[in-house]
């Protein structure tokens, strides 16, 4: 199958060196690489999507808010 990829510089330079020293075609070391770097679809374990279950946020019991901003604004001054 033909396919056309942009691939940067730094990529398709170590590429064509890694041909070189193997004395492979380039399109064989291409495809070499990326049968080690992507997982058959069937190795895949589709895992769980991860939620977040949200926390009610507010004051601990017994912690005044009034007493609270008097204390931030004593602070400020």
């Amino acid at each position: 199958m033909r396919i056309t990829l942009n691939i940067d510089d730094d990529v398709a330079d170590s590429l064509r060196e890694q041909a070189r020293l193997l004395d492979e075609p380039f399109e064989q070391v291409v495809n070499d690489v990326l049968r080690r770097g992507v997982p058959p679809v069937a190795n895949m374990v589709p895992t769980e999507r991860y939620r977040i279950v949200p926390n009610r946020s507010g004051l601990a019991p017994g912690v005044d808010p009034l007493r609270l901003n008097h204390l931030n604004d004593e602070l400020l001054t």
